[in-house]
């Protein structure tokens, strides 16, 4: 049966590019890996022939040949390639990141980096505290490098050895047939180590449950959800292991009188109506002290005031919010018998006056339109 020209296979044009060609072999190997098609014959097929092609067409010399020559130039050469013919190996080797994301790991035998897991703490602030910074120290339990002997699995060093199966990687190749996969190491359990008195309160594995106490720095300007990443204060992941990450999380409690929408603070400011009505200058609290706040006569509920610069300035940017006052308007409650007199005696001075009324009038205007 004659073969299909290399570029046909790939799908690809005689002028394409390296990243042209990586990009069609990657997505024809996801496809037709035998891995992903047991026992399927014609993926497998399929899988050689598209493997075949990337490795000719990759290589800038096999590739300048083939264009001139086309599949005679590797006539008598035991299939093609400089007489080493055909190696699924090689296609392993110098293609791995396509089989790493099939397989969790490096398909070029390249040893994959252990560590042990990253761990979460959710730590809850003040509004202040968030918003200006602050050091807390915090206690939690997971596993770390054992006391009693250093993390080593073994009180005595010389008793812990390199797993001569996998020469300390951790890992396996095997060899199955025209694929290969990398798996954790029966003889050491992926540790790349073998100990032979362990520990007798680790067991051997160089880590132990154990309470610890960070402290830890928050920046000013920290909201919900943020997270502090603590280098190496993780899990620990045994002998020889690099330790995961602590990240710590911001939860900020609300505030009895602020609520934060990124870098602005909002607030309601409560004044009588009279106030509201005649004007009045009040004062009101700030995150860093109090301001004066001018509430001009007329003022009516649910007016914003914009305090330039008295908001936020959040962890990732320099430019300072603002402090919105919202005016609430209250109405007088458990009026004496001559407070309400009064206010009959305003209201009946105030009847017929749209002027002194105009969100009502506009109001029922609209209403009868």
């Amino acid at each position: 049966m004659a073969k299909r020209d290399y570029y046909e296979v790939l799908g690809l044009s005689k002028g394409a590019g390296e990243d042209e060609i990586k990009k069609a072999y990657r997505k024809l190997a996801m496809k037709y890996h035998p891995d992903r098609n047991p026992d399927n014959k014609d993926a497998e097929e399929k899988f050689k022939e598209a493997s075949e092609a990337y490795e000719v067409l990759s290589d800038s010399d096999k590739r300048s040949a083939y264009d001139r020559m086309g599949h005679s130039a590797f006539e008598g050469m035991g299939g093609f390639g400089g007489g080493g013919g055909f190696n699924a190996q090689d296609i392993f080797s110098q293609f791995g990141d396509i089989f790493g994301d099939m397989f969790g790991g490096r398909g070029g035998g390249g040893q994959r980096q252990r560590r042990g897991a990253d761990l979460r703490y959710v730590l809850e602030l003040t509004l202040e505290e968030a918003v200006k910074g602050v050091k807390k120290t915090i206690s939690f339990t997971a596993p770390a490098a054992c006391e009693a002997c250093n993390g080593k699995g073994s009180k005595n060093p010389e008793d812990v050895t390199t797993c001569q199966t996998c020469h300390g990687s951790g890992q396996v190749r095997m060899q199955q047939g025209f694929f290969s996969v990398q798996q954790t190491c029966h003889t050491c359990q992926g540790r790349g180590k073998i100990v032979k008195n362990p520990c007798n309160v680790c067991h051997g594995a160089g880590v132990a449950e154990r309470k610890r106490t960070l402290e830890v720095s928050i920046p000013a300007g920290v909201d919900n959800g943020d997270r502090v990443r603590l280098t190496g204060e993780g899990e620990a992941g045994g002998a020889g292991v690099q330790p995961g990450d602590l990240y710590v999380e911001v939860v900020v409690r609300e505030h009895a009188v602020f609520q934060r929408d990124g870098a602005d603070l909002y607030m309601d400011v409560p004044i009588s109506f009279t106030d509201a009505a005649l004007g009045k200058e009040v004062e009101i609290p700030t995150l860093d002290g109090r301001v004066s706040l001018k509430i001009p006569e007329g003022t009516q509920t649910g007016k914003l005031f914009r305090l330039r610069g008295k908001g936020v300035k959040p962890v990732r940017t320099s430019m300072v919010g603002d402090l919105l006052c919202r005016v609430v308007v209250e109405t007088p409650v458990n009026l004496t018998s001559r407070q309400k007199e009064l206010l009959q005696e305003l209201q009946a001075t105030l009847d017929g006056d749209d002027q002194q009324s105009p969100k009502k009038k506009s109001f029922f205007e609209r209403l009868f339109d």
